[in-house]
């Protein structure tokens, strides 16, 4: 298959041949059909996270669902699914708890000494990025990293929901379990931002606010719900979003991966509110609350993948989408080869745009 392969930080991904092994006995083989390029992958393309390597990005994906191991119940060949890179192993202290996100078994993987899922054509390894891999004509996962859904869903969209709407909007309904009528304020208004604004519409928040530096974005995350939007650049926006909301934000939630957008998501906090950092900060980065945020009851929290429960979340996601509810169409500013991958990391370092997504044919 083809696949668009890292074999250097900072250095651009490189089209070639890859071979995919058989699946074993928990392991399904997915046509991918369409993946969307997320912040994520360019925090390892660029090398603020370090990866083995060679390695294939991608963890945003939806295709069809090829062959599968002896032992697979979940899905069948035809099946079409959404893939999600929190794999979980369904028996752990955090599975059997309903953290499945936070599951970090390693029985997902293949065991140390098998071959490797995927092979350079001259016989290399090449590391599986996230569980999935998905910049490729094909990804072999574990069972518990794919779900089925219904299958008259535009794969091209289901694709976003495997990371920016679980993210964005797990958050909502997860993570910070916005309740109707409290305020929301989403710092960035990227993909996963942007499902923020959307979920807290669907959960009836009171008030929207929606921070970005850039025009457009603030003009879509308006179309899907937002009450307020500011120029996340300005002087002096945490404080102008605490007169507007009358005393600061019940919910702030950070969907950039900046320490500035997390110290604005902290700031326009009300009293007892609380803040939740969903970006992939510089991994030496820390957040913190002021002892006097102490002592007002703020709150901070992570919220990785959305806390996500995916088996559950993602149907219920394709759901809202088909009953109109959840406006995925606006969220993606173009469709690309895989050929294009470099150019779509560009985009996403420009952040001018939402999501662009790669289609297979």
């Amino acid at each position: 298959m083809r696949a668009a392969v890292l074999t250097a930080a900072r250095a651009p991904l490189a089209i070639a041949d890859v071979t995919v092994s058989k699946p074993l006995a928990h392991e399904v083989l997915i046509r991918t059909a369409a993946v969307g390029v997320c912040r994520s992958d360019l925090h390892f393309v660029d090398g603020l996270y370090p990866h083995t390597l060679p390695a294939i990005p991608g963890h945003e994906a939806a295709g069809v669902v090829e062959a599968v191991g002896s032992e697979v119940r979940t899905v069948r060949p035809g099946d079409h699914v959404v893939t999600c890179l929190s794999a979980f192993c369904g028996h752990c202290e955090f599975c059997l708890s309903g953290r499945m996100s936070l599951c970090v078994s390693g029985e997902t993987r293949r065991p140390r000494g098998a071959e490797p899922r995927l092979r350079l054509a001259d016989g290399g390894a090449v590391a599986q990025m996230l569980n999935l891999s998905a910049y490729a004509e094909q990804m072999l996962v574990h069972e518990h990293a794919c779900v089925a859904i219904d299958r008259d869903m535009p794969l091209d969209r289901a694709a976003l929901i495997g990371c920016a709407v679980t993210t964005g909007a797990g958050a909502v309904f997860n993570t910070a379990d916005v309740a109707p009528g409290e305020t929301v304020c989403v710092v960035g208004c990227g993909g996963i931002g942007l499902a923020a604004v959307n979920a807290a519409r669907i959960a009836g928040a009171g008030r929207i606010v929606a921070l970005d530096p850039v025009p457009e974005k603030r003009a879509l995350a308006e179309r899907l719900g937002a009450t307020d939007t500011f120029d996340s650049a300005a002087e002096g926006v945490a404080a102008a979003v605490v007169e507007a909301t009358r005393g600061g934000v019940h919910h702030a939630i950070e969907a950039v991966g900046r320490p500035q957008s997390a110290a604005t998501a902290v700031a326009v906090l009300r009293r007892g509110g609380t803040a939740t950092i969903l970006g992939m900060l510089p991994p030496a980065e820390s957040v913190g609350l002021s002892a006097l945020d102490l002592l007002s009851g703020k709150k901070l929290q992570g919220g990785l993948m959305g806390s996500n429960r995916f088996p559950i979340d993602v149907p219920r996601l394709v759901d809202f989408y088909r009953r109109g509810l959840l406006d995925l169409d606006t969220l993606i500013a173009e469709r690309l080869p895989l050929e294009r991958i470099n150019h779509a990391f560009d985009e996403l370092r420009r952040g001018d745009s939402t999501r662009s997504v790669i289609v297979f044919a």
